[in-house]
């Protein structure tokens, strides 16, 4: 984004993806599944804590997860019902072929991301997550080593913007809800599903609405043409479009 607040595309830029994983790779929000199945009571109290701002997701998320009565073989088979967007493989596929780097971004679990990726065939996808560890037969822990003073979020996505933008090339963000809000405010442009839309689209951010990684994968070319995809929703106030290359 330049200074003035207009937005430019540069001629054959580099890109770095970032990727939100619950709600946007995989089907479901893992979390909210399991505390569903395996949640004793006090969870819901806490998501409307989280909910109504008087805690952060990573409060909410040590919570509700020291609250989960299963055991590994209950989290497997868990994990093994759940669905990733049908388009996901063939968007990673891309991304390796033209040689961009994505990175998985997620406030969620790192060991569901593995597990649920794993058994869809898809491996090595750099990572950041919180980590979450067996205490007990039936009891679990979380760690956020992604945190970051001052956010209230266990994984802090406007730091990985950082690291992205330090290796230089412009980034482009995928996400659906709260936990992307803040890093989309960063980024150069935005594929959005369901609530991310709503947030771009009410603080003046380029994005382009998406119901799959189908239309993701259909609209990644252009971004590596140095295009604005056409279904980009521009902000009133970015009507000075620059394309470097002309």
């Amino acid at each position: 984004m330049l200074a003035d607040g207009a937005y430019y595309v540069l001629s054959s830029p580099s890109w770095n993806i970032l990727c939100d994983f619950d709600g946007t790779i995989a089907v479901e929000d893992v979390i909210d599944s399991l505390l569903d199945r395996y949640g004793r009571p006090g969870w819901d109290a806490l998501e409307r804590d989280w909910r109504a701002g008087l805690i952060g997701s990573a409060e909410c998320m040590a919570g509700q997860v020291a609250l989960l009565d299963m055991s590994r073989d209950d989290l497997q088979r868990h994990l093994g019902s759940l669905h990733i967007d049908h388009g996901f493989a063939a968007f990673v596929a891309a991304t390796i072929e033209h040689g961009i780097p994505m990175e998985i971004v997620s406030d969620g679990l790192d060991q569901a991301i593995h597990t649920i990726l794993e058994r869809h065939g898809i491996d090595g996808l750099p990572t950041v997550a919180n980590r979450l560890a067996q205490s007990g037969p039936r009891a679990w822990r979380l760690s956020s080593p992604f945190a970051a003073d001052g956010c209230r979020s266990g994984t802090c996505k406007c730091a990985r913007v950082d690291a992205a933008r330090r290796r230089g090339g412009y980034t482009l963000l995928i996400g659906d809800g709260a936990s992307d809000f803040c890093a989309a405010d960063r980024v150069d442009f935005v594929f959005a599903k369901n609530r991310l839309i709503e947030h771009c689209r009410a603080a003046g951010i380029p994005y382009a609405p998406i119901a799959s990684f189908d239309e993701a994968l259909a609209l990644l070319p252009d971004l590596l043409d140095g295009r604005l995809p056409p279904r980009t929703v521009m902000p009133l106030h970015a009507a000075s479009i620059q394309e470097l290359s002309a």
